[in-house]
């Protein structure tokens, strides 16, 4: 095992003499479609590899990743297991390295959702390997990106580890992804449509950067704007695809969005109040233990809009929302609007959180809150009109 020093991309990117620079993320592979997982052994021919590290669950490695292990070993490569216990955190990423550096693994494969492939990045970055991504879930945008998002032990946000690549190889199987919870795509699509959100601002405010410390580029403001489009345009149509356990074109595009559109928007397009009111989120036991990243996002994204005082677009969000099953107020991450000690904490973390300093308007504490409360009431009104049975068939 190499020293493997932390990374910070803004002492590359950053530009002393002038305005920081554009800059695109990508990784080097983007594979997506029905049964694909099958011939994982026959992608990785591409990065040459012979010993091969699998990180998925204990529940994972005797699913999805079995398929990925057989296709592996099919090609006469050796194939190392270690079980991923559910955090990414500094403890359960020291634990994988050590079990992996004795086995000289050459290549990293981490199967699973948003927190085993985030941990997947730091433990190859350590051993100094490539790291190839498989989500079994379309639940976020971390496949794709160059940073990690960790945690702490219990669960609470505790801050990111940037890398000098991209991942080597992302593969999806939209089969895989068919046949999970319905919760877990929406979620995908709460965190998804965020980025469109968020990236227009970086774009418009001169001195907005992206988490790298640059400049957001075209391209990525057009990825994040077709995002926004083909979730807004087919996203009730595949969550129906999802709960029938059916591939079809809606399904193909949104997990499309959700993954590799929304991965190169946020990490080259930038962030602002919508992931630093899901980030803060998380300092509630209540929200982080019964919900996942996606839905926080998505009062991420009314909360945002109510800030920036366009109420139009946080209608319109909200109702989609509805539609699909996200939550729009707070009642629906089981917070009561009567709660001012965590509402407070709320507002105080967001107002706090790097990405708010995109705003164009200085984001307090009391503007976050104001923009929490708002939220929560447009969404109320809304839920009251629509109703809730969307969000309801997904929680119960």
């Amino acid at each position: 095992m190499r020293d493997a020093p932390l990374f910070f991309p803004q002492t590359i990117y950053a530009n002393r003499k002038g305005p920081a620079p554009r800059v695109l993320l990508a990784p080097q592979r983007y594979i997506q479609g029905q049964g694909v997982l099958a011939n994982t052994g026959k992608y990785l021919q591409l990065l040459g590899a012979k010993r091969v590290g699998i990180l998925a669950s204990s529940r994972g490695l005797k699913a999805d990743a079995k398929t990925v292990i057989n296709s592996i070993e099919a090609k006469g490569l050796e194939v190392h297991t270690s079980a991923f216990d559910g955090e990414c955190s500094l403890a359960e990423i020291d634990k994988q390295v050590e079990a992996f550096s004795d086995k000289f693994v050459d290549c990293l494969i981490a199967v699973g959702g948003g927190k085993c492939v985030d941990a997947g990045k730091c433990i190859a970055y350590r051993l100094g390997i490539d790291v190839v991504i498989v989500p079994t879930l379309a639940s976020n945008d971390a496949p794709t990106s160059a940073v990690s998002v960790l945690y702490t032990p219990d669960g609470v946000s505790s801050g990111a580890e940037f890398f000098p690549q991209n991942p080597a190889i992302v593969i999806v199987d939209t089969q895989v992804v068919a046949n999970a919870s319905t919760r877990y795509l929406v979620a995908g699509i709460g965190d998804a449509m965020a980025t469109w959100y968020e990236a227009r601002v970086c774009l418009n405010n001169p001195n907005a950067t992206t988490i790298m410390g640059t400049r957001p580029t075209l391209a990525a403001n057009a990825i994040s704007t077709i995002c926004a489009e083909t979730l807004y345009a087919v996203g009730e149509a595949a969550v129906e695809s999802v709960k029938a356990n059916r591939v079809d074109e809606a399904l193909e595009k949104v997990v499309e969005a959700n993954t590799l559109l929304s991965g190169l928007g946020f990490e080259s397009g930038g962030l602002a109040v919508a992931h630093a009111i899901a980030q803060s989120y998380t300092n509630l036991p209540i929200v982080h233990a019964n919900y996942l990243h996606g839905e926080m996002v998505a009062m991420g994204v009314l909360t945002q809009l109510m800030i920036e005082g366009d109420v139009d677009e946080a209608n319109k969000a909200a109702e989609f929302f509805a539609k699909v099953g996200l939550p729009i107020h707070l009642g629906q991450l089981s917070i009561e609007v009567s709660d001012t000690a965590s509402l407070n904490l709320l507002a105080k973390e967001t107002s706090e959180y790097a990405t708010v300093a995109n705003m164009p308007m200085e984001i307090t504490k009391s503007v976050a809150l104001r923009g929490v409360i708002a939220a929560h009431d447009l969404g109320s009104k809304v839920a009251g009109k629509i109703g809730d049975s969307a969000y309801q068939s997904l929680h119960n």
